[in-house]
C-alpha cells in the first residue's frame, strides 16, 4: 500500500484517497483557521495556482491538535478557507497527526526526516511534506512560508 491508497474523507464528507493526484508533486499540509501561521493558506494557494498546470497540488487536512487551533465543523473550515484566502485546493476532513489516533497518511509521512534532522511527530500547524510524483517524500518545518526558495525550488525540481 502507497499513501495513494489510503483512504481519507474530503471536507464534504465523501469517500476518497490521494490515488486522483497520483503522479502529481503534491504539498500535504496539515492547516488550521486560527493559528498564527494560518495566513499561510495565502501563500499556499499561490503556490497551488502557480504550480497546478505543471503537475502540483497543494493538499490540506485540518488538525486541531495543536491548542485547539481548528475547532471549527467541515462547513465552517470550508468557508473561512474559501472565502477569507480563496483556497481552491483539495481540502480533506479534519483529522489527528499525533498521537494513538493519528491517521495512517500522518503515520507514513511522519517517517520522513526534515533538512534540521527532525522526523517523528508533527510540531505544529503548516508542517509541509513533498511527495514527487515517484511518491518520494521531503519534509518541511511549520515556520517555512510557502514562497521560502528552500521550498519553491523543491517543488520545482519535482517537476521537472
Amino acid at each position: 500500500m502507497t499513501i495513494y491508497d489510503i483512504p481519507l474523507t474530503t471536507l464534504a464528507g465523501e469517500a476518497s484517497s490521494l490515488g486522483f493526484l497520483q503522479r502529481r508533486s503534491l504539498l500535504v499540509v496539515n492547516v488550521a483557521s486560527q493559528c498564527g501561521l494560518t495566513p499561510q493558506y495565502e501563500g499556499l494557494e499561490a503556490l497551488q495556482r502557480h504550480y497546478e498546470a505543471q503537475g502540483f497540488s497543494v493538499v490540506g487536512f485540518p488538525c486541531n491538535q495543536f491548542l485547539a487551533q481548528e475547532p471549527g465543523t467541515a462547513e465552517e473550515i470550508q468557508t473561512f478557507c474559501s472565502t477569507t484566502y480563496g483556497v481552491t485546493f483539495p481540502l480533506f476532513e479534519k483529522i489527528e497527526v499525533n498521537g494513538e489516533g493519528r491517521h495512517p497518511l500522518f503515520a507514513e509521512l511522519s517517517e520522513s526526516v526534515d533538512a534540521e534532522g527532525h522526523t517523528g511527530d508533527i510540531r505544529w500547524n503548516f508542517e509541509k511534506f513533498l511527495v514527487s510524483g515517484d511518491g518520494s517524500v521531503q519534509r518541511f518545518a511549520p515556520t517555512i512560508e510557502p514562497s521560502d526558495p528552500i521550498l519553491t525550488a523543491a517543488i520545482e525540481a519535482t517537476l521537472s
